[in-house]
This record gives C-alpha cells, structure tokens and sequence, in this order.
C-alpha cells in the first residue's frame, strides 16, 4: 500500500457554489437547457472573464451547478453572484441558489486521472448554498468579515446567524441581497431550525467538535480535515444573530400618565410610537412595532409581563406628562430576565423640546443595550420629521386612530395626517401615515378602491419623495400597485426595497408575502408572512394572514392549526373568524364554517366579505333558498353603502350561476376590487378556472 503523500498544498481561494433548484424533477432535455442558459449567464459576467483571463479561476461542474473557484480576492465570486442574479431576473424559469466561502483548497488528481481541486473552502460553500432556497445568495461570516470592512458592501450583508449543516457542523451564515438581486426572506432550512429551537428548553450550544474528514459528495473527493477544522473553530466563537440574540430584542411600551386623571392617551402612545420609528432604523435590534404593543396601554400593566408575551429580553416603560408648555417624561428600560433596571432617566422641558427628550432616550438606549451603530444609524436615530410641535401631535393623534383599525378610527387618523400635512408640506411621517391609513380602508371597510387606494398610492409616492429611506411607505406603495394598478413587477420591487431598508419590519415581510401569495409562489410567501409573525408576534392581522396564505397553499391543516391558536390569543379578531371559515368551508365542514362566518360578521360590524361567504357555503351546503336572501340582502345593502361585487359573485358561484358569477367578477374588475388579486388562489373560484372568461380576467389583472 502506497504512503500517503506529506506535501500537499493548501491555498485560499474564494468559492461560489452554484445550484440549479429542483433540478432532479425537470425533464432530461429542460435539464440539459437550463445547465446550458446557466452556463451562458454565467460565462457572460465579467468577473467570470476577468478572472479567467488572468488564469485566475477554476471551473468544477457538479451536475447540477457549478463550484467557481477564485484566487484573486474575496470581492470576486460575490461581484460574479450578484452579476448573476441580475441576468436571471428576465429568466424566471431558471431559478438557482448560491452560497460563497473563502478557504483552502489543493489540487488533486480524480478518478479520471485528471487535475481536479477539492478542500474545506470548496465543501463550505456548498453546505452554505445548501442552506438557501431559490434566488438566495448567501455568504459564509468569514467572507462577510472581510466585506464589512469596505462601504459599499455593507448596505447588502444582513446577518441571519449559525445553520447546522453536514455532520453537526454550524456555519455563521449572511444573505447578501438588495432591492436589484437576491431573496431577502429568511431561508426555509434556517426558519425550522428557529421553530424547533424555540420549542426546546434552552440550553447552551456545545462546542463544535473537529469533525471528521468530511465526504465530497459531489466531488467525490476527501475533504481536508485541517482546513474544516480551522473554519469550524473560528466560527464556533462567533455570536448569534440579531434575530434570535436575546439581548437584541426590544419592546417600547406605551407611556403611562404621571396623573391618571390627567391621562393624555395620544402622547402616551406617541412616545412609544416616536421612539419605535427611531429605532427601528437599528438594523442590529428588533423593535416590536406600534402594532403589537399598542395593547399594553392599560394603567395596571405590567410591563415584565408584556415583555414576556411579546418574546422580548428588555422593555422601555414611562411616564409621560403634559402641562400647559412644559413636558415631563421619565423613561426605564428593564431587562425581562432578571428586571434589573438597564438604565432611567427623567426630563422636564417645555414641549417644544419633546423632540431632543426623544433623541436623548434613544441614544441612551442604544448605549444600554451596546449597539454597534453605523454612521447613518446615529443620524437617523436622531433624525427629525418636523420641527413643528403641532404638526406632531396631529400625527401622533393620526396615528393613535389608525392604529386601532376599525373603518371609522381609520378614516379618523385620515383627517388628522391631513392637518399635519397642511401645516408642513414637508412631513414625511405624516404622507406615510396617509398612505397606510387610506391602503387599510380598502379591505376592511367596503370603500370603493377609487376613493382610497389612488390617495393612498400619491401619499406613499410623496413620502417617497421625502425620504427614500421609509420602510412603512415603500409597503404602502406596493399594497396600491398590485390592488388598483396589477403592476406586479413594480410593487414586488417596492416591497423588496422595504425589507432591504428595514428587515425588521414585520409590515415589509408583509406586502411582500402577499404578492407571492397572490401568484402562486407559496413556499416563500409563508415563509415571509411566517417573519411577519415572528417580528410582532402580538399582532393579530399577521397571524390571521398567515392562515389564509397557508389556506391558498392547500396546507390546511396547517393553517387550522395556527388560526385556533390565533383564536386563544384573541378570540374578538373578526378576520381570524373569516380566515377560519374559508378553512372549514375548504374540508366541507359547512355549519362550522357558517358559526365562524357569522363571528366574523358580528365582531366586523357587517364586512360584506361575511356576509357574501355564509351565503356562499349556504349554497354549497344545498340550501338555496338561504343563499339567495343573502344575495337579496346584499343586494338591499348595496343602496346604502357599497358593496363589492366580487362578495355578490361568491354567493352566485355558490349556487352554480356561473354566468351571472363571471359578470360579477367581471364588475369588480371595474371596481378595481382588490380582492380579484386572489383570484388565482382562492379556492373558491375552482370551478371557475377553467370557463375562458376566468383566464380572461386573469390575464387582465396580470395574474396569467
């Protein structure tokens, strides 16, 4: 037997591993056509030819892929993977994965007898691809160290934390992704290792052991033990992740009055809602947003209790007071834990001034809770909408009203947004607020999309205009693209830009969910709306969505399982109810569905969507004369304020008068009805799918 060879050489190289999604399932010949397109993309980038004119790349086919191996610097493959990506936009077809890693490789003779190159750098970028999903370009933590350190990297690295990987191995993992290129949802892999680890009792992660010479699957060669190990050890000391770092986790509660009699519920909201914005800016901290905490503005609230149930590890409380020109706060911030007190505080000033308490309570929570801020963080943390004291308090009293979400608060906050706007034309909050608050009215108040989603589009656009830098308006911006425009293509750019400018914002995972719902893509709308959850885990809206996305994907014991769990939280949430009754009707289980249709209805104040689904399953259920006084009620209901006729249509699909259902349809198309953007999905419709004036409607919103 041969000894084995002692001068094998290592060098670093920089890899990016490339993989065809789903390849195994395409047919021979689609198999041989996408490898070939891939192919093409590739060798057309030009860090491809730059590196290969200067002798400085290996190739190495995988089948179903390719692993590029540079030796020129760390920038290289990334540049390549993001040139890529942008060629694939106009392929949708071909949809691949990407991961990148720099460490050693050597040259080795394969079976063939050829030169080949195998080593830990080569098998790392593979296990980091392979905890990716589609359109998903993923770095190791060692190459998005050495990126940090350059500008205008920095805007495209958002960490996600370790994934287990082959043999118990753990990888510190960094989605490199823009508003251009790249998947900025959570990887599916990375998702059920979160789930399966908040399930489990806590406990310590063990040190990584030196695994053993790892198997080169694809390569068929023998990793390089030294070389794994060195990797593995580095990052086994590497922290966790802003998502799931405890300490990294903050709810800002409402402030609570000094004098209960004298209770300002507004500027008690306010406060927490100001300083929630600032923050949020914070891409290392996860901040609850205004949805989720506004329930704890109760005056016995305990705010360790809060903190508790909204998963986080500390919490800011207050007090806040008004009194003629001056303003009195006092602010805590306590960490869950243990309730030691971080850091307290208390400011007296006129009210004019409300706005450096405000920049002084953040930076002093920054500080507490160590955040390592950027430059541009530091300046939006301090950054300044309007430096008009009563323009501000119309906002804060827009926003205490849009927040509570029935139709009449909501058009409420409309009236106050638009004040603050008359006194400063400038105000970006005070667009964006309009923008969401007119988007809202569309589904949940039975306004007709023209009087609500065209101001909601302008609003969002001006904002825009403002300030590029809004999350909330970009999501705004996108709901009124696909729900009045059907420009898909734009509002699914507006959405990304969202969750590129605040990953954090369960609103942002929100829109962008929606629109992959409403087309199909159901893997990753769930695993957005499933981020939207876990970002405000206390707000309600989410969860209920959640339901009906799992619903539109055929998992509908999934979705039953996590609408009832909704339903234990809060029972009072009329859409929870409705999303339950789309369940039960979809298993034929009719009289559950009618009792949840008919919650739904009540705890709504009449949502004709209600109404137009009891008559629905009333139909399906063989009790037509039932269905047909719903079509009359709506019908009456219909001279006193609008009903949309995609709810009358439901009702007619029912009772199997497609024609009179299609011409409904067909209506609310005219209506610009946002609910036709469900139409591919919605199992409701079935039987509609294949009548050519269904596709008809399809293609006319964009949806075929």
């Amino acid at each position: 037997m041969a000894e084995p060879k002692s001068d094998l050489r290592l060098e670093i190289a920089h890899v990016l591993f490339i993989d065809i999604v789903a390849y195994s399932k395409r047919l021979i010949d689609e198999q041989h056509e996408s490898l070939q397109d891939l192919n093409q993309i590739v060798r057309n980038t030009e860090a491809f030819r730059s590196a290969e004119t200067s002798g400085k790349l290996i190739r190495v086919p995988t089948g179903d892929g390719m692993a590029l191996v540079f030796s020129t610097t760390p920038e290289a493959p990334v540049q390549c993977a993001l040139e890529i990506g942008k060629a694939l936009r106009s392929n949708s077809e071909l949809q691949v994965r990407m991961g990148i890693h720099s460490g050693p490789v050597s040259g080795i003779m394969d079976v063939n007898d050829r030169s080949n190159i195998a080593g830990a750098g080569i098998n790392v970028a593979q296990r980091v691809m392979d905890c990716g999903d589609a359109g998903h370009i993923l770095l190791s933590k060692r190459v998005a160290e050495d990126l940090e350190q350059y500008r205008q990297w920095r805007p495209y690295l958002h960490e996600l934390g370790e994934c287990e990987v082959k043999h118990g191995a753990r990888v510190g993992l960094v989605n490199l992704y823009s508003e251009e290129v790249g998947n900025p949802a959570i990887p599916e892999k990375l998702k059920k290792e979160r789930e399966t680890s908040a399930a489990a009792p806590s406990i310590k992660p063990a040190k990584l052991r030196m695994p053993a010479p790892l198997s080169g699957a694809i390569l068929g060669t023998i990793a390089l033990v030294i070389g794994f190990w060195a990797f593995s050890h580095r990052h086994s000391q590497t922290g966790t992740n802003a998502v799931t770092s405890p300490e990294k986790r903050i709810a800002l509660l409402p402030f609570k009055p000094l004098v209960p009699e004298n209770r300002d519920q507004v500027l008690e909201l306010g406060m927490a809602d100001s300083l929630i914005a600032k923050l949020s800016n914070v891409r290392e901290i996860v901040v609850r947003s205004l949805n989720s905490v506004r329930k704890y503005s109760g005056l016995d609230q305990d705010p360790l209790a809060a903190g508790r149930e909204l998963e986080v590890n500390s919490v800011l409380e207050g007090n806040v007071q008004k009194s003629s020109d001056r303003i009195r706060v006092t602010a805590r911030l306590i960490k869950v834990a243990d309730r030691s007190s971080l850091w307290s505080n208390t400011f007296e000033e006129k009210f004019t001034d409300v706005f450096a308490v405000q920049d002084a309570i953040s930076q002093k929570v920054a500080d507490a809770l160590a955040l390592r801020l950027s430059g541009q963080e530091k300046s939006r943390l301090t950054k300044r909408y309007t430096e008009n004291a009563e323009a501000y308090q119309l906002y804060l009293t827009g926003r205490y009203h849009w927040s509570k979400a029935t139709p009449p608060d909501i058009r409420k906050g409309i009236g106050f947004f638009q004040q603050a706007i008359e006194l400063d034309p400038e105000y970006a909050l005070a667009y964006a607020g309009l923008a969401a608050a007119n988007r809202a009215l569309a589904m949940n108040a039975d306004v007709p999309a023209k009087d609500c989603l065209p101001q909601a589009k302008a609003a969002a656009i001006k904002a825009i205009e403002l300030d590029d830098s809004l999350a909330d308006a970009h999501s705004a911006l996108s709901f009124g693209l696909i729900w009045y425009d059907w420009d898909w293509g734009t509002a699914e750019k507006e959405a990304k830009r969202a969750v590129a400018l605040d990953p954090n914002s369960g609103m942002a995972h929100f829109a962008y969910a929606h629109i992959l719902s409403d087309r199909g893509h159901h893997q990753e709308a769930i695993a957005e709306i499933a981020r939207a959850r876990e970002l405000d885990p206390v707000f309600f809206l989410f969860r209920a969505l959640e339901g009906m996305m799992l619903h539109h994907a055929g998992r509908n014991d999934e979705a039953l399982t996590a609408l009832r769990k909704t339903v234990e939280l809060d029972s009072n949430f009329w859409a929870t109810h409705l999303m339950l009754g789309k369940v039960y009707t979809a298993q034929r289980k009719y009289p559950e569905a009618i009792a949840e249709f008919t919650k739904a209805r009540q705890l709504s104040g009449g949502n004709s969507e209600s109404i137009g689904s009891i008559g629905y399953v009333d139909a399906l259920a063989g009790d037509k004369e039932k269905a047909r006084a719903v079509l009359e009620e709506l019908k009456a209901l219909s001279t006193q304020r609008y009903i949309p006729s995609s709810n009358v249509g439901l009702v007619y699909n029912g009772l199997g008068n497609q024609n009179e259902a299609l011409s409904s349809l067909e209506r609310a198309c005219e209506e610009r009805d946002p609910r036709v953007t469900l139409l591919k999905v919605d199992p409701r419709w079935e039987s509609l799918r294949s009548d050519p004036r269904f596709v008809a409607i399809l293609k006319r919103i964009g949806l075929q």
